[in-house]
């Protein structure tokens, strides 16, 4: 049988909001199928489309320049930062409480070794995708779980949630300490619960950006067999 692709983005689409205060994306045409008939030959007509968006849109990636003026831009992150990683899943979804701290992430863990993979942390948050709820009262990491994985060496780390940190927190402790490690962050990513604990790689690619920190990515898991 043919490997299985998982895909783990949700879809960008004209006026959804993925980050409460930050406007939403303007998907529209360019050129549309009918003015491009003027164009070209009787019956050849193309699609040119414009999206107008903040980085922050849909299931994105987080470079250190996202937090760190001296840090890597997307240009900067090598393929081997975001594509094909051996991945691991610590599912939370049975938390008690919003935070995840270094010690229930390695109990979810269940003492696999992070060093050099993509470290996914399934909340079950996706659930409320484009409702009021999924703003309000979200899971992220503890600054000490973060401290762990970057000691520990993950390649990268990413969440189903609405953000890696805790929003109240100003200091973003989670963000710091990954993006400060070089290590990558993917937010809004969905569909975790179709993947394995581990039996999986994890692609996650921007856009080759100069000068940005954050941009949307189609992520994907590629299911061993």
């Amino acid at each position: 049988m043919p490997p299985q692709l998982v895909d783990l983005s949700h879809a960008v689409e004209d006026g959804m909001v993925t980050y409460r205060g930050l406007p939403a994306p303007v998907v529209c045409d360019y050129l549309s199928r009918e003015a491009s008939r003027a164009r070209y030959a009787p019956g050849t007509e193309f699609h040119i489309g414009r999206i107008d968006m903040v980085a922050n849109t849909g299931t994105y990636v987080d470079a250190p320049f996202h937090r760190f003026a001296d840090g890597a831009d997307l240009a900067g992150l090598p393929l081997e930062s975001l594509a094909h990683l051996e991945g691991v899943v610590a599912d939370r979804t049975a938390r008690d409480g919003r935070a995840t701290d270094a010690d229930a992430l390695r109990a979810a863990l269940g003492g696999i070794d992070v060093r050099g993979r993509a470290v996914l942390v399934r909340t079950g948050w996706d659930a409320h995708w484009r409702t009021d709820r999924y703003f309000e009262g979200h899971p992220f990491l503890a600054a000490d779980a973060a401290a762990w994985l970057a000691e520990r060496g993950a390649a990268l780390v990413g969440i189903d949630s609405y953000n890696i940190d805790d929003v109240d927190d100003g200091a973003r402790p989670v963000h710091t300490t990954l993006l400060g490690a070089g290590i990558p962050i993917a937010e809004h990513l969905c569909g975790l619960g179709q993947l394995p604990a581990r039996g999986f790689r994890f692609s996650a690619v921007p856009v080759k950006v100069r000068g940005m920190g954050t941009f949307p990515v189609r992520a994907w898991a590629l299911l061993d067999r």
